[in-house]
């Protein structure tokens, strides 16, 4: 009953109930993947948004039902003309994104538009009444268009305007070149690769802790910005603007390197701490991803790799599970450990509780934060918790930020946690004194067997 219920939930989470074509929620998962994939394939996609002409006139005049059918009908017929992996959604009442995925040439997606102008326009019968409408679409390009998923929709979303504007039943390509949000995100991609050349960038470490026993189990190495002029600048403002980039590689590795460095330093101090590092979905189906990870293992030889656990993040932006899968197996042979991260937040989180190799579950701090006041979250951590037993996975919390969410996270049945409740993230050498002086609070302790 519950995997029927949780693949309802799923369904009506991301596909439109009318047409049955994935939602907005869908789209941009979907679009994250083919993203990545474009980029292994050194190939291009086109994100197409595609706004109906005259649609309104006909809902108006001859009701809600009439155009509710006449939507379905012409989600099929487009759907039709596309090739085998490109998709359709619908995102608004009759608005729609087509993704054109496994361009060689940028130009390659005209025809696909064409055939879409084509199956728009064409007149059908809803109810015996003769209907016609059109549509006009925006187009942009990635990888020319450098924009993240949500960005590129707002892109074809202007172009689809200008259509609209130069008389409708048409495309329009937009314009790269003179658009002052892509220039500054090409200078602020710059300016984070001269901040890595620069060695601005720090690790922060938040300590993972059992609530009951009070020992700490591991830390999470969280990158920061030391930047010259503005000081400490969050994760939030600048790993955005490198998804699905050469420089989110490049970061990554700088990470691990650190990583596996402080790994080092503290166990020259008789600390032996476990380090887990946040890896890009991106980042790990890299074609060199395993052979990269160990050439870092070698340069650190002190180091045993079981002490180095990657959380896997965003796991919805995964479009190959199998080669992901492969990648966790390879790494898991000499040692390293795996988890989930912002568990309970992604697309199929079963099938990847059921596929991916053993790994451990972190509850996304979303649902751990409004627990306490939200019914429907602490349902979700309480499930999460019931799965991850279902399925022997350890499991972690995030967002641990008052006594009472570790004393409801002990009833419900989880002791690993982080959050402020517990420390905050902090340098190395703090972590080094912190470590030697913390002690749960009495609360969790005399909930012990």
């Amino acid at each position: 009953f519950f995997k029927d219920h949780q693949k309802q939930l799923e369904y009506l989470a991301h596909f439109d109930t009318l047409t049955n074509l994935p939602n907005r929620t869908l789209l941009g998962l979907r679009l994250k993947q083919a993203m990545a994939q474009s980029l292994r394939r050194n190939q291009s996609l086109a994100v197409a948004y595609l706004d109906l002409d005259g649609f309104k006139p006909i809902n108006d005049q001859h009701g809600h039902h009439i155009g509710d059918e006449l939507l379905r009908i012409l989600a099929r017929n487009m759907s039709e003309v596309l090739r085998e992996g490109d998709f359709l959604a619908r995102i608004g009442g009759d608005e729609f994104v087509a993704v054109l995925t496994d361009l060689d040439q940028p130009l390659d997606c005209v025809p696909v538009l064409q055939r879409l102008l084509d199956a728009a326009s064409q007149a059908v019968a809803v109810d015996h009444l003769p209907l016609q409408v059109s549509t006009s679409i925006g187009v942009t390009i990635y990888p020319g268009d450098g924009a993240d998923a949500d960005q590129l929709v707002r892109h074809a979303d202007q172009a689809m305007y200008q259509a609209k504007q130069s008389g409708k039943n048409r495309y329009h390509l937009f314009d790269v070149a003179h658009d002052s949000a892509i220039q500054a995100r090409h200078e602020a991609v710059g300016n984070i690769h001269r901040a890595l050349l620069n060695d601005e960038f720090v690790l922060y470490y938040q300590p993972k802790v059992d609530m009951k026993s009070g020992q700490l189990i591991g830390v999470e190495a969280l990158i920061r910005w030391l930047h010259p002029e503005r000081g400490l600048i969050p994760p939030m403002e600048f790993l955005p603007i490198i998804a699905n980039q050469g420089i989110e590689i490049e970061l990554g590795e700088w990470v691990i390197h650190t990583a596996l460095a402080q790994i080092s330093a503290w166990q020259s101090l008789g600390l032996t701490l476990p380090v887990s590092v946040n890896i890009s979905a991106n980042h790990l189906q890299q074609g060199n991803f395993v052979e990269r990870l160990s050439g870092l293992l070698a340069a650190h030889p002190a180091v045993s790799p079981e002490l180095l656990e990657l959380e896997i993040l965003e796991t919805g932006a995964i479009d190959d599970l199998d080669r992901v899968i492969a990648v966790m197996k390879s790494c898991q042979a000499f040692g390293i450990h795996f988890s989930i991260d912002d568990f309970g937040t992604g697309y199929s989180s079963l099938t990847y509780l059921r596929r991916l190799p053993d790994a451990m579950l972190k509850i996304d701090r979303s649902f751990v934060r409004d627990m306490l006041d939200d019914p429907g979250d602490r349902a979700i951590v309480e499930g999460v918790i019931g799965l991850a037993n279902t399925f022997g996975r350890k499991i972690v919390a995030e967002g641990v930020e008052s006594i009472a969410h570790g004393e409801l996270l002990l009833q419900l049945g989880c002791q690993l946690a982080q959050g402020y409740a517990i420390a905050k993230p902090m340098p190395a050498d703090e972590l080094t004194r912190w470590s030697g002086e913390w002690h749960p609070d009495q609360r969790w302790r005399s909930g012990q067997d």
